[in-house]
């Protein structure tokens, strides 16, 4: 590792994912201007859109949408190439 290219202000931070509102705390030198309290101790927090709990990829619920026909279009391109 380069000596000096790395940010010292690390501290404890609580992400907060809005769709669902579970809280995680972990170091980031993420700058906040709001707090909360968690668990009786008042962090530092990071409001996200989506986070591990909320991803269709992590949760399996991912579902696939499909604008404009683009896989139909894609499928009727591309099937005199299928042997």
């Amino acid at each position: 590792m380069k000596k000096g290219i790395h940010p010292e202000n690390y501290r404890l931070v609580a992400f907060k994912d809005m769709s669902n509102d579970d809280v995680f705390i972990t170091k980031s030198t993420v700058e906040t201007k709001e707090t909360i309290v968690h668990e009786g101790v008042e962090y530092p927090v990071f409001k996200m859109e989506i986070s591990r709990t909320s991803h269709p990829f992590y949760t399996g619920k991912s579902k696939l949408v499909d604008t404009a026909g683009r896989i139909d279009k894609f499928k009727t391109k591309y099937a005199k190439f299928q042997k």
